[in-house]
């Protein structure tokens, strides 16, 4: 089985910054060629063309080009061309592509095309109440269509995607998964009451939730502190910086209380995950977010959202809190509570390890991606 991947990101350091897509993109690459499938990954968007070699995967870069006139629709046919040309050289079987702001459209390859939901713009723009741009939507529209097959990452996702751009296919749910031999459950001493965010700056992400929420949690427990790992970002309704805008909405108290650090090594996040006593993720937009199966891998009690995808993922009282994030007081005393209570920390985290295990391993997941693509492949 040899399978293609097209993405605009992927987790590597010789290609630009990659988020949970590009995460979840590599997890499943590596998987699938430990298992004996050869994986190519096209990763668009790059400053030049070339190829290497990343644990079996094949990697293949492709240059940026600039085009006169329609550059989002002659790049696309351009992309298109050298990815059949692999196609035909190499017997690719299958090329899977994401949702956002339709990578694939007017593509068509001589083997079946996957969409992968894992959210796309409009998908996000729905959440967060904002008007999606007509290109955009265009060609999130033209790509779901023409796709051969649809698949979500969760099946929140792929209902509101689906009544979004009137689609009339069968949406497949195959979670994103993580290697729970990978994410263990560090030896680190526990700093008490300290409590973590990890993630971009960006309001979407309930970020400008927590300092209200953290407010009242200094209240009642002024020596917690709040750790925040991630890159600021020019919030889209005032277009100032994020983390201004956090700082201005903590109290002297409070203030006092939080640490900001704005970039660390991707392994390094595994070393603050173990030693913060509760991670707090209150987004308001995901798909079926890689940094929440991170932090219940770990062993860390969360306190989600509670919107869609949550159901999905965490087991509300078990794995830790779903809270609405809009709730300040009632998501601050579920920080407290566990705050207060090393056991209850450590039962959630032990829970939400075994949940993760038993559902969302790479190994159980692995599983369903293979029988979906064989499944796909013998239909040609």
């Amino acid at each position: 089985m040899h399978i293609g991947f097209l993405t605009p990101e992927y987790r590597h350091g010789d290609f630009t910054r990659s988020g949970g897509l590009g995460t979840s993109i590599k997890n499943l690459a590596v998987e699938l060629v430990k298992h004996g499938a050869t994986v190519t990954v096209f990763i668009t968007g790059q400053a030049q063309d070339r190829e290497l070699q990343d644990q079996g995967v094949r990697l293949v870069s492709i240059g940026k080009e600039t085009h006169w006139g329609f550059n989002w629709y002659w790049e696309r046919k351009r992309i298109q061309r050298l990815i059949q040309k692999e196609i035909d050289l190499k017997g690719i079987q299958l090329i899977e592509a994401p949702d956002w702001t339709g990578l694939s459209a007017f593509m068509k390859f001589t083997v079946p095309l996957v969409i992968r939901m894992n959210g796309s713009d409009g998908y996000f723009c729905h959440l967060e109440g904002r008007q999606q741009k007509w290109k955009h939507r265009f060609l999130e529209r033209k790509a779901l269509k023409n796709a051969d097959a649809l698949l979500s990452a969760s099946t929140y996702t792929g209902k509101v995607t689906k009544a979004l751009f009137g689609l009339k296919k069968d949406i497949t749910t195959i979670h994103n998964s993580i290697d729970t031999s990978v994410f263990v459950p560090l030896q680190e001493p526990v700093k008490p009451l300290q409590v973590l965010y990890f993630g971009t700056l960006v309001r979407k992400k309930g970020v400008l939730e927590l300092p209200f929420i953290f407010n009242k949690v200094v209240e009642q427990l002024p020596d917690a502190q709040l750790v925040l790992i991630g890159k600021d970002n020019i919030d889209v309704l005032t277009q100032q910086s994020t983390w201004s805008l956090f700082q201005d909405a903590l109290s002297a108290k409070a203030k006092a209380q939080v640490q900001h650090l704005v970039e660390v090594p991707y392994e390094a996040i595994k070393t603050h995950i173990a030693q913060a006593q509760v991670v707090v993720l209150p987004s308001f937009a995901e798909a079926f977010p890689m940094t929440w199966l991170e932090t219940l891998a770990m062993e860390k009690p969360l306190v989600s959202s509670n919107i869609g995808w949550a159901k999905e993922l965490m087991i509300d009282g078990e794995t830790g809190y779903t809270e609405d994030p809009k709730d300040h007081t009632a998501y601050a005393d579920k920080i407290i509570s566990l705050l207060k209570d090393k056991d209850l920390c450590e039962r959630f985290g032990k829970a939400g390890r075994q949940h993760v295990n038993q559902h969302f391993s790479t190994q159980v997941i692995l599983k369903q991606n293979l029988a979906f693509y064989e499944q796909r492949i013998s239909k040609v």
